[in-house]
């Protein structure tokens, strides 16, 4: 994870890679770039507290192939260690929002976007976090930056980078020899 300032926002930013999470109290903005990943912008709301993660396999537990296969537990891992982080902080469950952004579908994602977004969307429902906000689907990655201490996301369209954003998850999957 990288931490860079700026001048714009005055203030430190946290930039995510896939398969990072970052969770804070303090006032810093936390970014990241999806594309058929995901990005979850979870945070108390009125406190301050808040984090995000980035990931891109889903865990689709309504679908048995998934459970299956040990690589594709990685949303449910990512969102399961994010809840804990904030929990460690001693969050109050009620007062959770959650905003969430990706699941492009890039070329030679398989359908991985779609996959993303009906995990998400599932685990929601499981766990009743309310959504604030969505940007799900299409077809162009994009730039998120959000600021825990009050909710905001900035999100930015990023159609020029579709195909560098698209060979940068091949890359990490194979990497960490996912299978989708």
């Amino acid at each position: 994870m990288r931490k860079l300032f700026i001048a714009h926002f005055d203030r430190e930013v946290r930039v995510l890679g896939m398969g990072e999470r970052f969770v804070t109290d303090r006032d810093e903005g936390i970014g990241g770039v999806v594309g058929g990943c995901l990005t979850s912008c979870l945070y108390e709301e009125g406190t301050g507290i808040g984090g995000m993660n980035h990931f891109l396999v889903p865990t689709d537990f309504l679908d048995e192939e998934f459970i299956i296969n040990p690589a594709a537990r990685f949303g449910m891992y990512a969102m399961e260690l994010l809840l804990g982080d904030l929990i460690k902080l001693h969050i109050q469950r009620e007062r959770l929002r959650i905003k969430v952004f990706g699941g492009a579908d890039l070329p030679g994602g398989s359908g991985l976007g779609a996959r993303n977004i009906r995990f998400i969307r599932s685990y929601l429902e499981l766990e009743g976090i309310p959504v604030a906000a969505t940007d799900l689907g299409g077809s162009v990655p994009r730039q998120v930056l959000f600021f825990p201490r009050t909710g905001r996301v900035l999100v930015k369209k990023m159609a020029n980078d579709t195909g560098r954003i698209a060979e940068a998850e091949e890359a990490f999957r194979q990497k960490a020899a996912i299978e989708l």
